[in-house]
């Protein structure tokens, strides 16, 4: 039984840190379908995005702002995560997540990635595709489509990384940082 329920709330103390061995693995699967524990899970997740932002909430409980979490960044092998944009832009629960296509053209954030995992300043540039696709199922089961651009589709493909073993850093030229790659079309999101 996890102890991520709809009593618990996710704090810092709660997200693994780089180095930890669940972060370099593939995670697992999510069987279908959703069990009840696996939801609730999930909703913690959203929910600590939600407090994360809450500035009343985040001070008291010293959290880090967050675009998305991921569960094995809570120490769960399961292949699902949370992500929360802008009012206007949505809320997802993806479980078994797969990117089905992605754009040619490539963007960046101009002043880096950061991740809940890692708590030092990485500098670089980490190239993401400007435009994916995404099969997952949804909170219910269901399996869906999503289309996602521009700053949602980096965060997605971070988090879709993230159950794969790889962190942001791993994308950034190790010999020169701010190098973007070479005969591609890449520019920055802003």
């Amino acid at each position: 039984m996890s102890k991520f329920d709809s009593k618990y709330m996710i704090t810092m103390k709660d997200i693994i840190k780089e180095g930890s061995d669940i972060l370099r693995k593939k995670t697992n699967p999510v069987n279908l379908p959703v069990s009840t524990e696996d939801k609730e899970a999930l909703k913690c997740m959203l929910q600590y995005l939600k407090n994360s932002r809450d500035p009343i909430i985040s001070k008291k409980y010293n959290l880090r702002a967050g675009v998305g979490l991921s569960a094995n960044q809570i120490g769960l092998d399961k292949r699902m995560f949370a992500a929360l944009f802008e009012e206007n832009e949505g809320q997802f629960m993806l479980i078994n997540p797969k990117i089905i296509s992605h754009s040619i053209n490539m963007i960046y954030l101009p002043e880096g990635e950061g991740c809940l995992s890692v708590d030092r300043q990485v500098d670089g540039l980490v190239p993401r595709y400007e435009r994916i696709k995404v099969k997952a199922y949804d909170i219910d089961g269901n399996e869906k489509t999503f289309r996602f651009k521009g700053y949602q589709s980096i965060v997605i493909q971070h988090e879709i990384d993230h159950l794969n073993g790889i962190m942001f850093y791993d994308r950034i030229n190790k010999e020169n940082p701010y190098k973007v790659p070479e005969n591609i079309e890449i520019g920055s999101l802003y």
